[in-house]
């Protein structure tokens, strides 16, 4: 996670950028691909979000790309892994994200990038959850513009996404399932995703006043809970 925002230009300039240095290291005929997902796959294929701070990705490339995307961020004064697979260890991480992904970009003719969207980003976020990140909002957004294209997502489609990177609907956590189910029925999305961005930013300050007084209590299994308890001590 970087402390600096990426906006849909800087994300290109920077992936560009990254495929000529890899390409550099490398000459013309060691291809890579980067699955990009999270955050920046909701810049690029939505516009609800101006900005991220999360530049997660599967990176399908040969060891060498470390060492672009580090001189990528030496040029650009980027914090260290600025784009890393650091999600590859998540909950939401399956190996057949690679099949529901779709292509974005090639730079440089050696380094294609693709993203995540739709029914696969929501059923995505649904399985991180994170009541004090973007995950809900971003889930709220997606159906938002997909209805707004006239492409809504039905309940059906989202549990048959689920089913096809994570086995079952019922394979995401009881609570992101009870969210979907009421937001898809109500369709008050617009308005659903104002208040939700609101509370996302509300639980990640509770969650950084609780982690100060009491560090090293809280966990993903623990987090949501904790978030809850305090938020009903103080009638939020």
């Amino acid at each position: 996670m970087s402390d600096r925002p990426f906006t849909k230009e800087t994300l290109d300039r920077y992936l560009k950028e990254l495929a000529k240095e890899f390409r550099k290291q490398n000459g013309s005929k060691m291809t890579a691909e980067i699955i990009l997902i999270g955050g920046a796959s909701v810049l690029i294929n939505y516009g609800f979000r101006e900005m991220t701070y999360d530049m997660d990705a599967i990176i399908n490339a040969a060891s060498s790309m470390k060492d672009a995307i580090s001189k990528v961020g030496d040029k650009y004064d980027l914090p260290h892994g600025w784009l890393n697979a650091d999600f590859m260890k998540t909950p939401s991480y399956t190996s057949r994200i690679s099949i529901y992904s779709e292509y974005y970009r090639t730079y440089s003719n050696i380094v294609t990038f693709r993203t995540v969207k739709g029914k696969y980003l929501v059923a995505m976020k649904l399985m991180a959850g994170r009541q004090y990140k973007y995950d809900l909002s971003d889930v709220v957004g997606v159906l938002w513009e997909q209805d707004k294209k006239g492409e809504p997502l039905t309940l059906d489609t989202i549990k048959q996404a689920a089913t096809d990177l994570y086995d079952s609907y019922e394979a995401l956590p009881d609570d992101s399932r009870k969210f979907i189910e009421r937001v898809v029925e109500e369709r008050q999305y617009e308005q659903l995703y104002k208040r939700i961005r609101e509370e996302e930013k509300e639980n990640k300050e509770i969650l950084l006043e609780f982690q100060e007084e009491y560090p090293g209590v809280t966990n993903s299994d623990n987090v949501n809970e904790i978030i809850a308890t305090i938020r009903k001590k103080q009638g939020r």
